[in-house]
């Protein structure tokens, strides 16, 4: 016999995903015009990124809170590599050399993040100091260095190259194209599902989040592993980088500010249990269109960026409570108490 109950688990997040788009459909007839649709998925490529990248740290029990400068250290270097790249090819350089160019230096922001979070998890499980406390001064780290290498100035002016990876479309038909950016955050949750449920590391990152112990004791080395997780969720946050400064086409020192809010409602709200063991990337990826398409539809509806940010908040404490009474947490009789006065 069918399951319902865990149907329903399962498809929970889908199921909040359709009645919003089917809300916002309401209030406004441009919400499910093609334009529009593509804008949301665009304007969440980004934060779906990082938010996958967030699932790996936040699945062995840990969080960062420092992906937001991570995303403008990462950014600034970007900038740096590829001008300094361009200055010693010379003004005259030929195309390939150009494409060398920035694909190094892509590379090299990539390696940014991922040293970031190396350090991050280094500090983690070596000095044992909590992650919370952790990324928080490399949230203050990463963005002074930002600020620093910068000068406080935004960097400007890209090569096409690279604005294709912000900017790109791949024309599937007469009028119809999908953006760049959508198709390498589509790339980017298709690998990690694969990782995290096919591979080896992914289910001991899952088995690390769920009995720490257990894995300690079956010869596997916690730390190294703990370790790859923020590894990978600095360097998800680079890949990130890089299509911000190709939208933009500027690496701006102050960017990611308020992303590690984003990435942790995303993830949160798409099922991964902030204990850990619990979650995955696709439900990740559903969340960030939740985000998306609350934030469009309040757009919409002329909500004010601080009322937005306001109701962003409500929805994770939301999201944390729901996931408490899921998990049996919280039991019945306490929402009774809760709700009910005898």
């Amino acid at each position: 016999m069918l399951d319902f109950k865990k149907i329903i688990s399962k498809l929970g997040i889908s199921i909040v995903l359709l009645f919003m788009v089917v809300g916002m459909s309401f209030t406004s007839d441009f919400f499910l015009s093609t334009n529009n649709i593509l804008n949301i998925l665009l304007q969440v490529s980004v934060i779906c990124i990082i938010s996958v990248g967030m699932t790996y740290v936040i699945l062995t029990g840990g969080i960062d809170l420092s992906v937001g400068s991570i995303v403008a250290l990462s950014a600034v270097s970007l900038g740096i590599f590829i001008h300094s790249g361009l200055d010693w090819v010379g003004e005259n350089a030929s195309e390939l050399s150009v494409l060398f160019v920035v694909i190094f230096s892509i590379l090299g922001a990539i390696l940014v993040g991922a040293i970031c979070g190396y350090v991050n998890g280094f500090i983690i499980v070596h000095c044992k100091v909590t992650s919370f406390i952790t990324t928080l001064g490399m949230m203050g780290i990463a963005r002074g260095l930002a600020l620093t290498f910068s000068d406080g100035k935004t960097i400007y002016n890209f090569p096409d190259t690279l604005r294709f990876f912000g900017n790109g479309q791949l024309y599937i038909s007469e009028g119809i194209s999908i953006p760049i950016p959508v198709i390498i955050a589509l790339f980017v949750v298709v690998i990690s599902y694969y990782i995290l449920t096919q591979t080896i590391f992914g289910r001991q990152i899952y088995a690390l989040g769920g009995n720490r112990e257990a894995v300690r004791l079956s010869g596997i080395n916690v730390n190294k592993l703990e370790i790859k997780a923020y590894v990978m969720n600095g360097a998800l946050a680079a890949i990130g980088a890089v299509i911000l400064v190709g939208r933009l086409n500027a690496a701006q020192p102050i960017a990611g500010n308020g992303y590690e809010l984003e990435a942790i409602a995303a993830t949160v709200i798409g099922g991964t249990s902030l204990i850990g063991g619990v979650g995955s990337v696709i439900s990740t990826s559903m969340g960030a269109l939740i985000m998306g398409v609350l934030q469009n539809g309040l757009t919409l509806l002329n909500v004010t960026s601080y009322l937005q940010r306001l109701i962003i908040g409500l929805v994770i404490i939301l999201a944390v409570f729901l996931d408490q009474v899921r998990r049996g947490e919280i039991s019945t009789n306490q929402l009774k108490r809760l709700f009910f006065r005898e």
